[in-house]
Parts: structure tokens; C-alpha cells; sequence
């Protein structure tokens, strides 16, 4: 899990916000947002114990070499405040959506399985169907959020610097800054990464990994983390199949080695390909998060 690095300490930006930085002695940084309106804006809990916010690591999916002089139980105990902290935050993120009947999912994929042209197209065919807004994670430019934003959905960025992945406090700090109406739909889109944002829960209602038939069906058992924090996988650009020799039965049978209960959608945005059972079940968690 991301551990003790440090390497992405620091350097997260919001659209809107000014943010600036405290380090501790323990050698963590909290960033504090501060809105045109003044004042640390966020309302999230902190965890028990009072611990600072942790820095944004990330790690490596392996053992934990990158941080020198610190033992193995200290960077335990390190890890687990720092899940611990996000978890607090997940929760509130996740109350708070409830009370307002919102249907979160959060999209997690390798770069370039097409998240981004999914979402597009999916935001162009569910056009007022349902209030609607979109959260981006990357780790620099707002070329996703400018994306989304021409299609006239809500879009904010997140630029991570380092950090190869969003948290509950990025996200609840970008939340504030939506105004999406009860009863609607928030679309994460996570850092392009297949290991780290597995540990992370944002409050979210479910996690969804994309994976292109242009990445290899092996993808869930190299990355099985991933694959078993989803509760759906779509398979995207099938269009592209017939050039290919990916073996989609084999894929499905790695992911659902790892997961036996992720659902499988096989979707083309560029085709329109699923796209109707996607929007389904899409459609099924705005109904589930109203009632």
C-alpha cells in the first residue's frame, strides 16, 4: 500500500482553491485549501488520536525500500494511520452523500483504457436524465476536466503532483466545490494507476476498473488488488477485438479468480457497443441512492 516515501508530499492542487502547507515534526505535510471566501473550508472529522494529515505517498505494490532509517514498525504503524485518517474522511464523504441521495461511483483503470471518452459519451447519452458532475484526478493539467466540461457537465480537477492516486480529503475538498443537486449522479475519475488507488476508499458507493482489450487479459492477475476492491469491470474499446488476440473468456475467468462476484460489461464508446447496459447500471444506482 502506499507507505512512507514521501514523494508525493505536498503538491495537490484543486481548481479554485489556494492551498498552502504545514509540516509536522513527524515530517508529514497537511495542505489546507483555502476558497476565494476565505477560511479552511473543509468540514471532514479527523481521525482518532489526532494525527495530521498524512503526506500523499504512494507506493510501489511491493515491499516498502524507499524509506530510509524508519523501521518496518514504524512504516507499519505509519501506513495504518494513514489509511486510518482516510478512512475518517471516506465516511464523512460517504454520510453526506447518502443524506443527499447521490450515486458515487469511482473509476479506477491503468492510463489509457479510454476512462475519460467512456465518460464523455456516457455524460453525453444520460444528458438531463439526472443531475450530474464529474470529479478528475491527475497528477498534472485539466485536460480531463476541460473534456467533461464541454459536454456541459460539472467537472473539477485535481491535479496530484506526485501522488499517483485521489483520497477522501482531496475528494471531499473537491466535492465542496460542485453544486450538484440531490438525487444525482458523481463520477470519480481516478489517477490512471491499477495499484495504489485499490487502498483507498473515497466514500464512494462502487469501485469500477476499466480495462481495454488493448492492455492484455492477464491485467487481474498481475494487478489482483484492483480487481478484487471492484464491484464492476467493463472492458473497453471492443471495437477493437477483431484486430486483436485478446482472449476476453480467459480475462474474465483471471478477474473473476480474484473476485468471483465482479460484474463483467463489455463496452465500445467509439461504437456505442454495451453502452446501453452500462447507462443501465448506471441508472439502477441513481434509482438504489434515492430511496
Amino acid at each position: 500500500m502506499c507507505t512512507v516515501c514521501g514523494c508525493g508530499q505536498g503538491e495537490t492542487k484543486i481548481e479554485g482553491d489556494h492551498e498552502h502547507e504545514h509540516r509536522h515534526e513527524d515530517g508529514t505535510v497537511h495542505s489546507h485549501a483555502h476558497h476565494h471566501d476565505g477560511g479552511h473550508a473543509h468540514t471532514h472529522p479527523h481521525a482518532p488520536g489526532g494525527l495530521s494529515y498524512a503526506p500523499r505517498h504512494h507506493h510501489h505494490g511491493h515491499e516498502h525500500a524507499h524509506a530510509p532509517g524508519l523501521t518496518p514498525g514504524r512504516m507499519v504503524q505509519i501506513e495504518q494511520d494513514i489509511l486510518a485518517k482516510n478512512n475518517g474522511y471516506a465516511s464523512a464523504n460517504r454520510k453526506e452523500w447518502k443524506e443527499r441521495g447521490l450515486f458515487a461511483i469511482n473509476l479506477v483503470s491503468s492510463p489509457g483504457s479510454g476512462k475519460t471518452t467512456l465518460l464523455v459519451e456516457s455524460i453525453k447519452r444520460l444528458a438531463g436524465r439526472h443531475p450530474l458532475a464529474v470529479i478528475e484526478g491527475d497528477q498534472q493539467t485539466s485536460n480531463d476536466a476541460e473534456r467533461i466540461r464541454a459536454t456541459g457537465a460539472q467537472a473539477i480537477q485535481v491535479n496530484t503532483g506526485k501522488g499517483c492516486h485521489l483520497d477522501a480529503h482531496m475528494v471531499g475538498h473537491a466535492f465542496e466545490r460542485l453544486d450538484l443537486k440531490e438525487g444525482g449522479l458523481l463520477l470519480i475519475e481516478n489517477v490512471g494507476n491499477l495499484v495504489c488507488p485499490a487502498e483507498f476508499d473515497l466514500g464512494e458507493a462502487h469501485k469500477v476498473v476499466i480495462l481495454s482489450v488493448t492492455e492484455g487479459e492477464d491485467k487481474p492477475l498481475k494487478y489482483p488488488n484492483m480487481f478484487a476492491a471492484s464491484d464492476l469491470m467493463l472492458l473497453t474499446k471492443t471495437d477493437l477485438l477483431p484486430h486483436l488476440s485478446f482472449d476476453v473468456a480467459k480475462c474474465v475467468e483471471y478477474a473473476r479468480r480474484v473476485n468471483p462476484k465482479i460484474e463483467v460489461l463489455q463496452v465500445s464508446a467509439k461504437s456505442g457497443e454495451g453502452m446501453d447496459g452500462w447507462l443501465a447500471w448506471l441508472e439502477q444506482g441513481v434509482a438504489s441512492a434515492k430511496n
